[in-house]
């Protein structure tokens, strides 16, 4: 330590009593400020980890683009206007949908009961939705097979109303449902008959919500199903970009508005998820801001015992002053005491918590054994394993944040003994 200036020589001496390695009011400091950081480095790399895994999860099954009428409910000339879009520099691929509402009715072959519920159908031509989005690549069993009056069901409906690949639905139309109520009001004995479907193929569509309710149909079927126009018409076009980050997705959607003009609304999928996406978005800041009075209650352990120790110090500060130290050496001693402190607890704390999140899983699934209770179920977050992303920027932040916090810790002590009167100093008891 010769070589260092004798306000931090005497730092480091002062964290170090003569009968052991380090004081105990020193190492609890350190605790807390690595705590503190841990904490934050880790849940906010799971944090962000969760958000992109979302964020991957929506552009994996949506389209990056969805084109719609503003005027009508259906797109007659679909075909003209997917060759226009897809003249765009930044269109992939087009594909046609449909979304209506249906009533299903199981019709099961193992004994099981029937039940009825409501469901939406999306129509897609399997070929087209192949390029235009990855709903073709959700298939668990069976096969994304789309011929005459087949059914593709999500995995959580199939599960629930105990329908496997093979079985029978009755599908019941809104039109049908119509006529079937308006047939009962003239006092009619018409009758509405279901159509019949056969269920291809499960799906996983990634998210619980998707899985609960979608079911997919070909677009002959659900055009017959939707009862709108002609039965030639859809109800939107699906547009995949060559680049779908969110400056491009924003780009791409101004200038097909601009092209299209103002009888069709083009939206993407940072507008369709917006609410998810900018709560996820929030609830990192929130946690964020949080968690940093972990580091700030930290902190006012440090001034607590610099504090005491001031007092403690007292006749020797007196003695340094005496033999000419001036008031800003004295508060250097004391603020590199704080600086050390927080630079100890950064340093163990950004290494817990990396090491923290390489384990991450393990120590979840022995949580899971320990407690009888699953921490992160799969069936609510869709997520085999903890997701974790650590970004450069948020430990800087945390780092060099908890640092900043924990030097101005030490400011009020460092001046209180900057500014003792060596006189008074020396009298001290």
């Amino acid at each position: 330590m010769s070589g260092l200036p004798y306000e931090f020589a005497l730092a480091l001496r002062y964290l170090r009593p003569k009968r052991t390695f380090v004081s105990v009011i020193t190492l609890i400091c350190i605790l807390g400020v690595t705590l503190g950081v841990a904490v934050l480095i880790i849940v906010i790399a799971v944090m962000t980890g969760f958000g992109l895994q979302i964020r991957e999860r929506l552009i994996g099954f949506n389209a990056h683009l969805t084109i719609e009428s503003a005027t009508q409910p259906e797109i007659v000339e679909w075909q003209a206007l997917s060759q226009k879009i897809s003249a765009h520099p930044a269109v992939v691929a087009v594909a046609p949908y449909i979304n209506t509402q249906v009533v299903l009715e199981t019709q099961p072959t193992n004994g099981q009961p029937s039940s009825v519920f409501g469901t939406i159908v999306r129509g897609i031509d399997p070929i087209l939705e192949g390029r235009a989005s990855g709903l073709t690549n959700t298939v668990v069993s069976g096969q994304f097979r789309l011929g005459p009056n087949s059914l593709l069901l999500p995995y959580v409906v199939a599960q629930r109303h105990k329908v496997r690949v093979g079985d029978r639905v009755a599908v019941y139309s809104v039109p049908a449902l119509k006529k079937m109520r308006d047939s009962q009001r003239r006092g009619d004995n018409e009758v509405q008959t279901a159509a019949d479907y056969t269920v291809r193929g499960i799906l996983d569509l990634g998210m619980n919500d998707l899985n609960s309710s979608l079911v997919v149909t070909s677009l002959a079927d659900a055009q017959d199903l939707w009862g709108q126009g002609n039965g030639e018409g859809v109800q939107g076009l699906s547009v995949r970009l060559r680049s779908f980050d969110d400056g491009s997705t924003l780009r791409a959607t101004r200038e097909l508005q601009r092209e299209l003009g103002d009888q069709f609304t083009v939206g993407s999928w940072l507008t369709t998820n917006a609410d998810y996406l900018d709560a996820i978005t929030t609830e990192k800041r929130v946690m964020f801001y949080i968690l940093f009075f972990i580091v700030i209650v930290a902190a006012f352990g440090i001034m607590s015992a610099l504090i005491t120790f001031v007092v403690q110090k007292t006749r020797e500060i007196g003695v340094l002053k005496a033999l000419g130290a001036t008031p800003a050496s004295v508060g250097l001693l004391f603020l590199g005491q704080t600086l050390v402190v927080g630079v100890l607890g950064v340093l163990s704390g950004l290494g817990f918590g990396m090491l923290a999140l390489r384990y991450r899983n393990e120590f979840l699934h022995g949580m899971n054994r320990l407690t009888g209770y699953d921490l992160f179920p799969a069936t609510i977050y869709q997520f085999t394993a903890l997701p974790a992303k650590v970004v450069p920027s948020d430990v800087v932040i945390i780092c060099v944040g908890s640092l900043v916090i924990c030097i101005l810790a030490g400011v009020l002590p460092a001046v209180r003994a900057a500014w003792l009167q060596p006189v008074k100093a020396l009298r001290n008891e």
